[in-house]
């Protein structure tokens, strides 16, 4: 795919969103996987830097070629147009405790390595992707017109997609979710794998609405490896209120 290989990123700071709906009563239908899944941001990230304040991979001058490429928010500018047969590219963006997508996803419709069903929600929008056999990311990716593939794998806290994976595509910036390679703050030299293996255990659980197991893991394994405590606190209060819609939306 190489309009992925085109990308810049430039970095910017991010702020805690949505973590104040756990202290509030459910605001989302919490009937199972699709409702938790269904609810939409609706609103548009705040506005970046322009594309022209950094520079290429490809090598392009800042500035060059502004009119090629785009913002897609978080001060990250993509080429003009989307991957495959797209129009336009959609983007994932993951920050402190919360991810969103930029643009709009567009279902291109099944093709070799991209062979599942796409979930929708009421308004007929993409929101979820069920992983056929012999899928792969890229493809995933190009159906959906989805410019940075690997943000899906890291979304939906996987090292690898497998087959019968129900993978969120369109994450609601409203709710927590929890960064999967490592936590928020992590100081220097942190022990990420156990804090990993514990997030790939939670969303296993999560999937299959098991609250109870979640519980133990949670208390066992995860709540002592996040450094910033209100962090912790967020995914507790989820637990102690069997949230499991903002659960499953916090370990996709």
């Amino acid at each position: 795919m190489d309009r992925a290989q085109k990308i810049t990123i430039a970095v910017s700071a991010m702020v805690v969103a949505g973590l104040m709906v756990l202290a509030a009563p459910p605001v989302m239908d919490a009937a199972g996987w699709a409702a938790a899944r269904l609810a939409s941001v609706g609103a548009e990230p705040a506005a970046s830097p322009s594309p022209s304040e950094g520079g290429t991979l490809d090598g392009t001058e800042p500035g060059t070629a502004a009119e090629e490429l785009v913002s897609v928010g978080n001060g990250t500018s993509i080429p003009a147009g989307g991957p495959g047969d797209c129009d336009e590219a959609a983007w994932i963006h993951m920050g402190e405790m919360n991810a969103w997508l930029y643009g709009e996803l567009a279902d291109q419709g099944v093709r070799e390595f991209a062979a599942g069903e796409a979930g929708l929600d009421e308004e007929g929008r993409v929101v979820t992707y069920t992983v056929a056999p012999g899928d792969a990311l890229y493809a995933i990716s190009d159906r959906f017109c989805i410019a940075n593939p690997h943000a899906i794998d890291t979304l939906n806290h996987t090292r690898m997609i497998q087959p019968g994976d129900v993978l969120l595509l369109r994450p609601n910036k409203a709710l927590p979710w929890i960064p999967y390679f490592s936590p928020p703050h992590a100081p220097a030299g942190y022990q990420q794998i156990p804090y990993q293996n514990a997030v790939e255990a939670m969303s296993a659980a999560a999937q299959a609405g098991d609250i109870a197991a979640m519980r133990r893991i949670f208390e066992d394994d995860l709540a002592a490896l996040f450094p910033n405590p209100d962090h912790a606190n967020v995914v507790a209060r989820a637990l102690e209120l069997d949230r499991l819609d903002v659960l499953r939306h916090m370990f996709a």
